[in-house]
């Protein structure tokens, strides 16, 4: 039996007129793929860009020191008057500051309804796409406690940023097997009347809090 990747490269061979899908593999092979793939930008513009991207997106954005995670989280919190926070085993209890926090148990779908807000940390960011990946991992859980709350505060230190996409394809080589997100901002769409409608097939509304002890 065929399997799918057998299927495509026999249209690619087609498509091109190649005789057998082995020539299809090779006409692919030498497609020229120059893509930019170190950093063009020093750590600075880098952390800047990023920053640009995020609130392009309407995410909020704050850089602080690691000493001061745990009162930035308390002034968010206030400013949007959240008092009760679902979050991922593995975060620093001096991060949990100025509302409950409670660990994730497995709840149903349902039992996350239940939740406005969520607080996590990240695997990386791609400053050029303003894009955060989050991993089934400590400290950022499974993908459904991202999804469904209305408000998700992701906390991110400025040495996982990197500029583009092909250097952080390269990072998440070893944990390619774990289930991952790409988010770029608040969850928006206007597939529908050209509207643009927020909260769609995620949180409406994001905060990103970039802890730095770089010079920057």
């Amino acid at each position: 039996m065929s399997t799918a990747r057998d299927v495509i490269f026999q249209r690619i061979a087609k498509a091109k007129g190649a005789s057998t899908p082995e020539a299809a593999h090779i006409a692919y092979a030498t497609i020229e793929r120059n893509y930019q793939s170190a950093p063009s930008l020093d750590r600075a513009p880098i952390i800047h860009l990023l920053e640009d991207r995020l609130r392009e997106y309407d995410a909020h954005v704050y850089r602080v020191t690691e000493s001061n995670v745990g009162e930035q989280v308390k002034q968010i919190l206030a400013a949007r008057n959240i008092q009760r926070v679902l979050v991922p085993d593995g975060l620093p209890e001096s991060w949990l500051q100025g509302a409950i926090f409670e660990i994730d148990n497995q709840q149903s779908a349902l039992g996350l309804n239940d939740y406005t807000a969520v607080l996590t940390t990240a695997t990386l960011a791609i400053a050029e796409t303003g894009t955060i990946v989050l991993q089934n991992a400590p400290g950022q859980g499974r993908r459904a406690i991202t999804l469904i709350p209305d408000y998700h505060l992701c906390i991110l230190r400025t040495t996982q940023v990197v500029e583009t996409v092909v250097e952080a394809m390269r990072l998440l080589e070893p944990t390619k097997h774990l289930p991952t997100t790409f988010f770029s901002g608040p969850s928006a769409t206007a597939d529908i009347e050209m509207t643009r409608i927020k909260g769609v097939h995620g949180p409406r509304f994001v905060d990103v809090i970039l802890v730095t002890d770089e010079i920057l």
